[in-house]
């Protein structure tokens, strides 16, 4: 057996005032109304789905049981319609935001890393030597090192260099 969509509209009027335990003439009237629209046939005739008739019961029974007016009727599905929309809305800003968030973390990690690279501390002696580290406190002893190996003089100069950072300090 097929499944049919709540919302096909394949219900004549008459069927669905049946099912919505009204007549057909107040269906129709609602129609004019706004409170529920109806798909039209190509000859003009009216179809609701099931959807169609959970809201003309819902609409008897609001105006029945609770004492609400037509017109407060349809101010209540309108903002109903209207607070549908918005958690909508809102369940897609959420997924953007999250989609946001896991490329801003991975930005973020690609911008340490390259930072972890360019912010490598260097030192070059006058025989051309050149040293790296992670930190000025390696290359202080390293540098040492190398002095005590090559024997260098004490008044030979000594050039540091240190690249900027491509992300500024602390913004992450």
């Amino acid at each position: 057996m097929a499944k049919v969509s709540k919302a096909a509209p394949i219900l004549s009027v008459t069927v669905a005032a049946e099912l919505a335990g009204m007549h057909a003439q107040t269906v129709r009237q609602y129609d004019r109304m706004g409170l529920v629209t109806a798909h039209r046939t190509r000859g003009g005739g009216r179809r609701y789905s099931l959807a169609d008739v959970d809201k003309l019961i819902e609409i008897q029974r609001l105006s029945q049981e609770e004492g609400v007016s037509l017109a407060g009727i349809a101010k209540i599905f309108a903002l109903q319609a209207k607070l549908d929309k918005s958690e909508r809305a809102r369940e897609r800003l959420e997924r953007e935001n999250a989609q946001m968030r896991t490329a801003l973390g991975l930005l973020r990690d690609e911008l340490t890393r390259r930072d972890a690279r360019l912010n490598r501390v260097f030192a070059a002696a006058p025989s051309g030597d050149v040293l790296m580290a992670e930190r000025f406190e390696d290359l202080r002893s390293a540098l040492r090192e190398q002095m005590e190996r090559e024997r260098m003089d004490a008044g030979n100069d000594v050039v540091l260099w240190r690249p900027r950072y491509l992300v500024p300090q602390g913004l992450f």
